[in-house]
């Protein structure tokens, strides 16, 4: 799964550690997610989405198996 996470944060002037403390999570997750090694569950997915002012979809995107 691709995802904007890292742009999103920079665009918001949030650190990993900033916006992990928002959404309840480790600095650790947030850094797992922007190197795609961590697919967020939905309920994550939403918390960032509604931190950014963002749809799910605008944030993470899923890629398809060939």
């Amino acid at each position: 799964m691709k995802n904007t996470l890292k742009v999103q944060r920079a665009i918001h002037d949030l650190t990993q550690e900033e916006l992990a403390k928002k959404i309840g999570v480790s600095r650790q997750t947030i850094n797992a997610m922007e190197l795609s090694k961590y697919v967020p569950s939905t309920v994550l997915a939403l918390k960032i989405a509604r931190v950014f002012g963002q749809k799910v979809e605008d944030i993470f995107t899923l890629e398809e198996a060939d």
